[in-house]
């Protein structure tokens, strides 16, 4: 079963579960997350092995001022799932995010750090983790950060728009992180939930990102340069992209300045590579000129 299915993740994880087993997947025209009683009647509909929680609350912004919502989504909700798949039997794979943690630490986080969200949207994804571990069944929690896919709306795809229609665009550079393609978190998650179906895996949490890092600024940079590579036409220079700090461009909610995660424990307990995040993006526009 997968929740957030018109997502970018759960729209990648219908494709790479597709093979697997039989996979029923809920938008949230089908399953309101907001709504405890339709997550109970989806779960006695389908009553699966695994639950994919891909859905979420992600308006990090309105969060600020939706709080009671994004804690609906993002923290009530993972709880009532995870507690029917404890009482039957049942994975509950659930996603969250870098934001529950501060960002001032100098180097990747651990899945042992100290967790100190800055925004509601960070506070709703860790009350999630917490409902999810407090359940008490076979679960995994999946960490990852800066997301994108050929398949909604996120930065990549807003640069190139952007790129389109302005002569200068200005970039946060002192925020820090691996862009992670939802194609990638999804094959990550399939693979993981093979050996979980074949193999004993302990519960726990795990950070799932695509290898290295970068900022936001150099990000813009690298899409519009790979997307001029691709025939992309009208893409304004990348020497009129302008690097800038997080100070001169205020948000409602507060963003981590390191987002990076340590995936150690993931590749080493899966024995699963994680590729470099220039490989996703390079996809992802190969993706986009097809159709461009």
């Amino acid at each position: 079963m997968i929740t957030g299915a018109d997502g970018q993740v759960g729209f990648e994880l219908r494709r790479a579960l597709a093979s697997r087993g039989d996979v029923v997947a809920y938008g949230r025209a089908e399953c309101d997350l907001e709504n405890e009683a339709n997550i109970r009647v989806a779960l006695r509909a389908t009553r699966p092995a695994i639950i994919f929680n891909a859905a979420a609350y992600t308006a990090v912004d309105r969060a600020e001022s939706e709080a009671a919502r994004a804690g609906a989504v993002n923290g009530i909700a993972p709880g009532v799932m995870a507690r029917w798949a404890a009482d039957n039997d049942c994975v509950m794979i659930h996603y969250s995010t870098d934001y529950v943690f501060d960002g001032e630490k100098d180097s990747p986080y651990v899945e042992t750090d100290s967790t100190n969200p800055q925004s509601v949207y960070g506070k709703s994804k860790l009350q999630g983790e917490e409902a999810v571990r407090a359940a008490g069944g076979q679960h995994l929690i999946l960490r990852t950060s800066w997301v994108y896919g050929h398949h909604g709306h996120n930065f990549l795809k807003t640069i190139l728009r952007l790129a389109s229609e302005r002569e200068t665009l200005r970039i946060v550079a002192d925020q820090v992180g691996a862009p992670t393609s939802a194609a990638l978190i999804a094959k990550t998650t399939a693979r993981i939930a093979d050996k979980i179906l074949t193999e004993s895996a302990g519960s726990g949490v795990y950070h799932l990102t695509a290898q290295g890092s970068t900022s936001w600024y150099d990000y813009a940079c690298y899409i519009v340069d790979r997307a001029t590579a691709r025939g992309f036409g009208g893409l304004l220079p990348t020497d009129k992209i302008e690097p800038i700090s997080t100070n001169d461009y205020p948000t409602p909610a507060k963003r981590p300045l390191n987002s990076r995660l340590n995936c150690a424990k993931l590749m080493d307990c899966f024995d699963l590579p994680l590729s470099p995040w220039q490989d996703g993006v390079e996809e992802v526009i190969g993706l986009l000129a097809a159709t461009n």
